[in-house]
């Protein structure tokens, strides 16, 4: 049999007339956005065919600003995954839906399992960065293997596809956010849009700044921008919204509007899109402005992946500083306020 590997270019070729097909990821939402340019090239390489895409079902509805995907799957990863016989219903589905090919640029265990068992004829696969484990490569009929960490995790994704027979020049980002969502954020935070969009917190601490620094930007970015509407927003935990309580009451202003976690996906893509600038840590709040293709000013913890999610360009500026428990140190407040006027300048 043919190394898989040297099969791999020919997996479109083999898969052109396909009626039904399907993008697996089961990351978290920065992951999931991630997809859009590939799902864009699966879209234009297969006009004909039913696209679907699986994700983790707590992010599924980001997957609707692609309105041309056709059917969306969610998968209960958080809080916590399934045990593997909870997934015989999902299996028992996927098989029921006879995909012809399923596209697996993430190779995690559970998410390269499930594309065994979909009993798809065709199955792309990603080597994992790690090589993945034992009996890894059975899952899969193609295989690719395309470095990681050396440029944004969405082009990586998008030029395995196109090593495996798909053609294009450059990834494509095509979204739509709906017309709801764009009235609701009307609604609720103001017609006119221009806001800066502030994201201070992320999943763990290590991604932060200080708190302290953390009140002391928003104070100057107040300052120094006086005429600008200042917007925050954090996730739906308890540990987020605490946060937020403590950042609101050592700031000696009132921000425009503070949304603790009471917004949806869609909502949140559309206040995002509304703003002039997104400013925040590594967070879903910096992928959701790369896809809406609003400029940001981004602080990163120094480690091996940054590559993978850090956006480039000169609508993306960013500091980067060193990892501690407590958050991310030895970033000047003043280079960030350097960053963000030269945006604001800018537009």
């Amino acid at each position: 049999m043919r190394d898989k590997r040297s099969q791999s270019a020919n997996f479109y070729e083999a898969t052109r007339n396909a009626r039904r097909i399907m993008l697996l990821d089961l990351g978290f939402l920065g992951d999931s956005i991630h997809l859009f340019p590939s799902l864009w090239a699966l879209r234009q390489a297969y006009p004909n065919a039913e696209l679907h895409v699986m994700v983790s079902e707590h992010v599924a509805e980001i997957m609707k600003l692609g309105p041309w995907i056709d059917q969306i799957w969610g998968y209960p990863r958080f809080p916590r995954r399934p045990k593997w016989h909870q997934d015989l219903a999902r299996v028992l589905k996927l098989r029921r839906t006879r995909f012809d090919a399923i596209v697996n640029l993430n190779g995690s265990d559970r998410s390269s399992l499930l594309t065994r068992l979909s009993g798809a004829p065709h199955r792309l696969g990603r080597v994992p960065d790690d090589g993945g484990p034992p009996l890894w490569r059975a899952m899969f009929t193609h295989i690719i293997d395309h470095p990681y960490k050396k440029e944004l995790i969405s082009t990586q994704r998008w030029r395995c596809l196109i090593e495996s027979g798909v053609t294009g020049s450059s990834p494509e980002i095509h979204i739509e956010v709906p017309e709801a969502a764009k009235a609701g954020i009307a609604e609720k935070v103001g017609p006119d849009g221009g806001w800066i969009h502030i994201s201070p917190f992320a999943t763990s601490d290590y991604k932060e700044l200080p708190a302290g620094q953390l009140s002391e930007l928003l104070r100057g970015l107040h300052r120094q921008q006086p005429d600008k509407k200042i917007v925050l927003t954090c996730a739906p935990n308890e540990r987020e919204r605490s946060k937020m309580n403590s950042l609101l009451a050592s700031l000696d202003f009132t921000p425009w509007r503070v949304f603790a976690g009471d917004l949806g996906l869609l909502e949140l893509a559309a206040l995002v899109q509304s703003s002039c600038l997104h400013i925040g840590g590594d967070s879903g709040g910096l992928h959701i402005a790369w896809v809406t293709g609003v400029p940001t000013v981004t602080w990163f913890r120094e480690y091996s992946g940054l590559p993978d999610w850090r956006p480039l360009g000169p609508k993306h500026l960013d500091v980067v500083g060193k990892r501690t428990p407590s958050g991310v140190v030895g970033i000047e407040t003043g280079e960030l306020h350097q960053k963000i006027s030269a945006i604001l300048k800018s537009l």
